[in-house]
């Protein structure tokens, strides 16, 4: 934790210099503009001095931008998706949601590349439903003691409480699915 701090204290120093230094001001502007010293402002910009948050909203107004945008992170983690890979199962998910939705609801989808095989995979059972719409290729869903085959531009809605499994038939398949909490912990959990 206390690297990530670290990180975006030179984060928000870099960006105040770069933005005093883009609307052409020298220390002197910038500190006649939010009410710091020049010199306070020299030891924020070169990290010998904590910034306050006080000061913070005082260098943002001054510079004409938001907290927000000082400290917003600079890679791309609260914006691209990245996909996360079970070799074991065949399986490529994608939770699209960052947050659980209501009644703690995760959106996801997979692509799968295995198929499912009665007598040698797990079928699994836990409370509540899952849906899913099948996006492209065919998904084998094996549900109690029925197979069952849905297809691109199918749905499947079924309660979790019947053993289930579910996988591709004949070639890659990939879904969108809503999992509740037991759902995603079944189905989005990395197998060892």
């Amino acid at each position: 934790m206390r690297m990530a701090q670290e990180e975006v204290d030179v984060l928000v120093r870099g960006r105040i210099r770069g933005l005093r230094l883009a609307k052409g001001w020298s220390l002197d502007d910038l500190a006649a503009r939010c009410g710091l010293s020049p010199s306070t402002l020299s030891r924020i910009e070169t990290g010998g001095r904590r910034i306050g948050l006080d000061q913070l909203v005082a260098i943002a107004q001054a510079l004409e931008t938001t907290l927000d945008q000082l400290v917003e992170p600079a890679g791309d983690e609260d914006v691209v998706i990245r996909p996360k890979h079970d070799e074991a199962r065949g399986f490529t998910a994608w939770t699209l949601n960052r947050d659980t939705g209501p009644h703690g609801l995760t959106v996801a989808k997979i692509r799968m590349t295995k198929p499912v095989r009665r007598g040698v995979d797990e079928l699994k059972v836990h409370p509540g439903r899952d849906w899913f719409t099948v996006l492209s290729g065919t998904v084998t869903l094996l549900l109690g003691d029925r197979t069952i085959l849905v297809e691109a531009g199918q749905a499947a809605e079924f309660s979790t409480m019947v053993p289930h499994a579910f996988g591709a038939h004949d070639g890659p398949a990939e879904i969108l699915t809503i999992l509740d909490p037991d759902g995603k912990r079944t189905h989005l959990r990395k197998r060892k």
